[in-house]
């Protein structure tokens, strides 16, 4: 490799997320490297990069670990998908695994670097405070909530405490706890849609659980802000101050596409599709932005009804 200085590493980039924030960085004339599994196609999905570099959260070592070494951040979102197939033991397995050691293999990195990068930003998620059924009775998290006991909860505790270590190394360390990205290339909103389409939209479960949500511009937004702000650090809820229920969600979600939410897609019927993914999907999290608001981080859509007019508008 060509000796670099100043760029950005990016892992999950050809994600829902990792590609607005890779095009959005290289858009503003920034040095962006892509950490990725296959580099043909992400030069397909993010044209623009300075390098597409072989990855995965299994390589310990390769030709990606110089790359870290003068870097001006790495921004780390890679993740196996948690919903996106039926659970059993060894898909749970994947998803751990590809959080933990991917990012343990990137701290090893950072430490190994003569030159370390200035900042560590790594992905979590609001599953951290564990999953409630109810949104009136659950308990508003802040950063400051006690992890949960639950898988998801596991998962992102040790991702965290992996992410952790480099600290040691002198490196400011943020930690996204995302909530849910409304997003219409991918996740939920994504799935939900096409059933509304149709006339068969409703709530997912008992419609009683809290959705803590961000539209996709506010998410790149916080992350930008934590890469350029060093009084980013530590854990980040990135969710808006307004979560709804997911009843409250799916009657949003009708009114702008003009359809009713009449039709709930069943607790049983998800957890058949999803296995014990299916609780997961039923449940969710009270949290509020308390970091994002303290800084005085403004959002484009704090409201969703103009997050999904604003996303609606965008696919039609």
């Amino acid at each position: 490799m060509e000796p670099m200085q100043g760029h950005i590493l990016v892992t999950g980039a050809t994600g829902v997320i990792g590609v607005e924030l890779a095009l959005r960085l290289i858009k503003r004339g920034e040095q962006v490297v892509l950490l990725v599994r296959s580099p043909e196609s992400a030069s397909l999905k993010v044209p623009g990069a300075a390098a597409y570099v072989k990855w995965d959260s299994g390589m310990d070592s390769g030709k990606w670990r110089g790359y870290v070494d003068g870097a001006k951040a790495v921004i780390h979102l890679a993740g196996k998908p948690l919903l996106e197939s039926r659970w059993n033991e060894a898909h749970k397995a994947e998803c751990y695994d590809s959080r933990i050691l991917g990012t343990r293999h990137l701290v090893s990195a950072i430490a190994d670097a003569p030159q370390k990068p200035k900042v560590f930003i790594s992905s979590s998620a609001i599953g951290y405070y564990g999953s409630f059924f109810n949104c009136s009775d659950t308990p508003e998290l802040a950063e400051s909530g006690k992890a949960g006991s639950d898988f998801l909860a596991k998962i992102c505790f040790d991702w965290e405490k992996e992410a952790l270590a480099s600290e040691k190394c002198g490196v400011r360390l943020v930690l996204l706890r995302t909530g849910i990205v409304l997003s219409t290339r991918g996740g939920m909103l994504q799935k939900m849609i096409a059933p509304f389409r149709f006339f068969l939209g409703g709530p997912i479960g008992s419609g009683l659980q809290c959705i803590s949500w961000i539209h996709v511009d506010d998410e790149i937004a916080c992350i930008i802000e934590a890469l350029d702000n060093p009084a980013y650090r530590g854990a980040i809820n990135l969710v808006t101050p307004h979560p709804v229920s997911m009843k409250e969600f799916a009657k949003a979600l009708g009114a702008v596409l003009g359809r009713p939410s009449l039709l709930p897609a069943p607790e049983f019927v998800v957890q058949l599709l999803l296995g014990e993914g299916g609780e997961y999907a039923v449940k969710g999290q009270r949290v509020k932005p308390a970091f994002l608001q303290q800084q005085g981080f403004v959002f484009r859509y704090p409201n969703l009804a103009e997050a999904l007019a604003d996303l609606i508008a965008e696919k039609k």
